[in-house]
């Protein structure tokens, strides 16, 4: 009998007891065990599993978990190969999600709620150790400490003679709300914060009972600005050999589905052109799948038994905001349109910067890195290339296209408009509706700064960006074929069965006073160009793909030559 998908799970032991299947990542304790430095720090995007792996640690590390730990472990690596610390600590666990940044007072109060719920929920946990539990909580209740909590919860370990491992998930969730609010991120972060004394407290137990610290996060922004308040941890995330610990090889995704029952046969889309591609080092020996995003996928297949409209997971959105958010600088503005038309961009990994160095190239660059916008993609000439991993992320910055141009005159695109001329498309086989919006809403809205430097690759960005939006193609840029890469190709959205048409677009540009001829030469070497790839055996022979030339002039006409 297949196993549970197990999607939306993050409690290990449930997990284990109710029949999910697991991939096993426990091999991942004993290297982080036996790492010098057992104050740690673990950076990867959102949706790649981390809140799981902190629950993988707290069912193997927490002494209270002892009577358990042999059985939820004992058919995985750890269970077979236990370390010298297995039940060792009282786990002292902080999530960090979810806090109030509506204004600077109500985040006060949220965060240091948290943590004195958190400190609370950690006696309690232990209180058969701790002999004066009771009156501890009730201290705290009465005096409503904060972060000073901490300083009890340390003293009652240190009574009982009990180590402590304190482990904090998602540390900087609330610190891209807390940006955009100018002052409270300074105020709170740096010295005399409210995080920065919980943080400052935190290091103080390391010289009494805190013998382990594992944090994670999605960018390590936040802990360089606390500087002094907490930099004793080691940030293990760009090591080759933890490459794999989040998210899914494609081995594992094999096994998932084997074990799971996920038919195959259902999956009409490229899985590792839409959701794989994450590398963390160059030389790692894997590329990974973010996981969220293919148990949605799989999960979707399971409940309907059919391959989904659904195949990009809507939790993207949230990563969208935050994209947007970080581009209202013209500086940064102008990398993501580079990095959406180019697919990457030469860079360096800095693994530390504060706020103050964002509107810098390189550290932009970073943090886009670390949300899993952008990925390794290799080293030519000495220079590592940043490269966007995948379909679905690369559709994010789409969106980020179509919001730009939106802006421009402070209107939105009709987006019911635009799907009735890709309806035209797909069903009538008319490409000229869709063509006069598209250049009516997209082209003629571009200042005279962007089209000082517009070329093919704009417009073919632009179009991509626009096409996405309907639900009917997959549009693909540089699509392999056998004689080249095609400029556009709108592949059949596999959920829409009775779609007539795909085409094939290759794109030209001349510039607004071009010649009757140079228009003429466009013409000819993109015909020469699209008759080579009718001859591809993907294309050859079919009556449903519609091959056309659009050569664009200036930024208000185009002249289509369907071949």
């Amino acid at each position: 009998m297949p196993k549970k998908l197990p999607y939306g799970q993050s409690n290990f032991a449930n997990l284990i007891e109710s029949g999910y299947a697991y991939i096993d990542k426990t091999r991942y304790i004993e290297l982080l065990e036996n790492e010098n430095n057992t104050y740690q720090f673990f950076i990867r995007p959102r949706r790649f599993g981390k809140s799981l792996f902190i629950s993988i640690l707290e069912n193997y590390y927490g002494l209270e978990k002892a009577e358990k730990t042999d059985a939820l472990f004992k058919d995985l690596y750890i269970g077979k190969n236990p370390t010298p610390e297995k039940n060792k600590y009282a786990v002292m666990n902080f999530d960090f999600s979810g806090l109030d940044t509506d204004n600077h007072e109500d985040f006060r109060k949220s965060f240091s709620n948290r943590v004195q719920e958190c400190v609370k929920a950690f006696i309690d946990r232990y209180t058969a150790l701790f002999a004066n539990s009771a009156e501890l909580l009730q201290t705290i209740s009465e005096r409503n400490p904060g972060a000073g909590a901490l300083d009890l919860a340390y003293r009652a370990a240190a009574s009982a003679d009990v180590p402590v491992f304190a482990i904090i998930d998602e540390y900087d969730h609330f610190a891209n709300n807390l940006i955009a609010m100018g002052k409270t991120y300074k105020d709170e972060v740096k010295a005399g914060g409210i995080v920065r004394a919980f943080y400052e407290l935190l290091k103080t137990g390391t010289k009494s009972v805190v013998r382990r610290i594992f944090i994670t996060g999605i960018n390590p922004m936040m802990l360089n600005d606390l500087t002094s308040g907490f930099n004793m941890a080691s940030d293990y995330s760009l090591f080759p050999k933890y490459n794999d610990m989040f998210g899914f090889t494609k081995e594992e995704v094999e096994w998932l589905m084997q074990e799971t029952g996920v038919d195959k046969n259902l999956i009409e889309v490229d899985m590792e052109a839409y959701y794989n591609g994450y590398m963390f080092n160059n030389r790692a020996e894997n590329k990974v799948y973010n996981s969220q995003m293919i148990l949605f996928l799989f999960n979707q297949i399971l409940q309907l038994g059919e391959q989904p409209s659904q195949i990009i997971d809507t939790n993207l959105q949230t990563d969208y905001e935050r994209l947007r958010r970080l581009a209202e600088n013209d500086n940064n503005r102008e990398k993501l349109l580079q990095i959406t038309l180019e697919g990457g961009v030469f860079g360096n990994i800095v693994e530390k910067f504060s706020l103050e160095k964002l509107e810098s190239e390189e550290y932009f660059i970073s943090l886009l890195f670390y949300m899993g916008m952008l990925t390794n993609g290799g080293v030519m000439e000495g220079q590592t290339y940043l490269r966007i991993p995948n379909y679905s992320i690369r559709t994010l910055y789409w969106e980020y296209i179509v919001s730009y141009v939106q802006n421009l005159e402070k209107t939105r695109i009709s987006t019911s408009a635009l799907s009735s001329t890709l309806r035209e498309m797909a069903f009538r086989g008319n490409i000229k509706p869709y063509l006069d919006f598209f250049t009516e809403n997209f082209l003629k809205r571009l200042s005279n700064r962007d089209l000082a430097n517009f070329d093919e690759k704009y417009i073919k960005v632009m179009m991509l960006s626009s096409l996405f939006i309907s639900r009917l193609y997959l549009p693909v840029s540089e699509y392999e074929n056998i004689n080249g890469y095609t400029d556009i190709y709108l592949q059949k959205h596999p959920a829409v069965k009775d779609i007539k048409f795909e085409y094939v677009f290759e794109i030209k540009y001349a510039k607004t006073d071009a010649t009757e001829a140079e228009v003429k030469a466009k013409f000819e070497e993109a015909e020469a160009q699209i008759e080579k790839y009718k001859k591809d055996p993907r294309f050859a022979g079919r009556d449903d793909v519609r091959f056309a030339v659009l050569v664009f002039k200036g930024k208000g006409e185009c002249e289509v030559r369907k071949k």
